[in-house]
């Protein structure tokens, strides 16, 4: 039998924790007692600088039952450094880790279909949205657009794919090998190779707490995939400006022609118009250079992506 760890990034999520926990280790229960997994396995809760009870309710677990561990991070670093910090802290005592969110948003359910397929011989499985029901038609969206533009851009991911999979042992060992900081583990994770698969599913309703993705953040993490997967809006740039170029010589030939034979140039309005234009493209031009720029910055810090304050795995 296979040690299987979850592991869930927490983030001020006290509301939800009780009824999470209860439920996954009445499933690891039911897993280990049909010895589909070993006992050795366990739930671990990484706490990324919550702010209310959430590491208090995780210290509580762990004393009432150790098949709950608990990472405790020394500040809060983001969903996705959270995320790997319970990745990399666990994957030398389990032989697959799987990652889902704290609000059971995830359907709990597959998890055995995620640990069949890992028995078949997948180093990765991925857990697919089927449908989109539980989302508002701006998210729903937005997702689809986000999706199509990153294929469109180059960027092998996979559709409707979160963060909830499933990652062998051997996986997490290379996934440990990119050092990038600006992570979007969902681009990095197809990025390893080995043999992986699907799992479809249906996304519940929060169970409780509100949302720690609000529009500000989607969009932010949006564009962090793009920039951190993509040099083509860099590309897109050069070819803009390729474009603007050409069109400014056969304009400047046009007024040459209209000045040879004595014609006035009128027109003020759409001048001012057209040097309005040219500057907001350019200033947009320098932001997404600037963005690029920003980002080889951070990388050449090299600063660690996470510092683990606590980590109880009794």
């Amino acid at each position: 039998m296979k040690t299987i760890y979850l592991v869930i990034p927490c983030y001020n999520e006290e509301e939800v924790l009780f009824e999470t926990s209860k439920r996954l280790k009445e499933k690891f229960n039911y897993l280990i007692d049909r010895k589909v997994i070993s006992e050795k396995s366990r739930i671990a809760f990484v706490d990324d600088g919550s702010k209310d009870n959430t590491w208090s309710i995780i210290e509580k677990l762990n004393k009432e039952d150790n098949i709950f561990s608990g990472i405790k991070l020394s500040r809060n670093r983001g969903h996705q450094n959270a995320l790997l910090a319970g990745l990399m802290t666990v994957k030398d005592h389990c032989d697959a880790v799987i990652s889902l969110d704290a609000d059971l948003q995830d359907d709990i359910n597959v998890i055995d279909k995620f640990i069949e397929k890992f028995y078949e011989g997948c180093d990765v499985v991925y857990g697919v949205r089927s449908e989109r029901k539980t989302d508002t038609i701006f998210k729903r969206t937005t997702a689809q657009a986000f999706y199509k533009m990153m294929k469109t851009l180059g960027v092998d991911i996979v559709y409707n794919h979160a963060d909830y999979r499933l990652m062998s042992k051997r996986a997490l060992d290379a996934l440990a090998d990119f050092k990038e900081v600006n992570l979007f583990l969902r681009g990095i994770v197809p990025l390893i190779g080995y043999k992986s698969d699907i799992v479809l599913y249906e996304r519940n309703e929060r169970f409780a707490g509100e949302s720690k993705y609000p529009l500000k953040k989607m969009l932010s993490f949006a564009f962090e995939g793009i920039t951190s997967f993509s040099v083509k809006p860099i590309r897109l740039i050069l070819t803009v400006g390729i474009i603007m170029f050409i069109s400014s010589l056969i304009a400047l030939l046009y007024f040459l022609v209209l000045w040879a034979i004595g014609r006035t140039v009128q027109g003020w309005t759409t001048v001012v118009a057209s040097i309005w234009m040219l500057g907001g493209i350019q200033l947009l031009c320098l932001g997404i250079i600037g963005e690029y720029i920003g980002k080889i910055y951070i990388e050449s810090k090299a600063r660690p992506k996470f510092i683990i304050d606590k980590f109880i795995n009794n």
